[in-house]
């Protein structure tokens, strides 16, 4: 259920996937954002593009750029908006760095 380039993407390097399903501790800005101690990265870009469907964040005009209200400001930098391309470097920055 992967796309193509996903899965050659694992199948080249299975650590990236394992990177992005780890379940990792979680600062508090974070943690008070998702409801959870523990998250994957990937758990938690889901339930921020959640918060953002269900709050209809996405600037009507321009759907690749999202509207940040308080809460979304509390984990992506302060920024007022952000673009949708933005958004898994702006969370990652939130998840340690794994030792190579």
């Amino acid at each position: 259920m992967l796309p193509q380039r996903m899965k050659r993407a694992v199948a080249d390097n299975p650590k990236k996937l394992a990177n992005l399903i780890d379940l990792v501790n979680l600062p508090s800005t974070v943690r008070d954002f998702v409801g959870q101690s523990q998250t994957s990265r990937l758990g938690c870009f889901m339930r921020v593009w959640s918060y953002i469907k269900s709050n209809n964040l996405q600037d009507p005009s321009n759907k690749n750029l999202v509207n940040c209200d308080e809460k979304l400001k509390s984990i992506l930098l302060g920024k007022p908006q952000v673009e949708l391309a933005e958004l898994p470097a702006l969370i990652r920055l939130h998840f340690p760095k794994e030792p190579k």
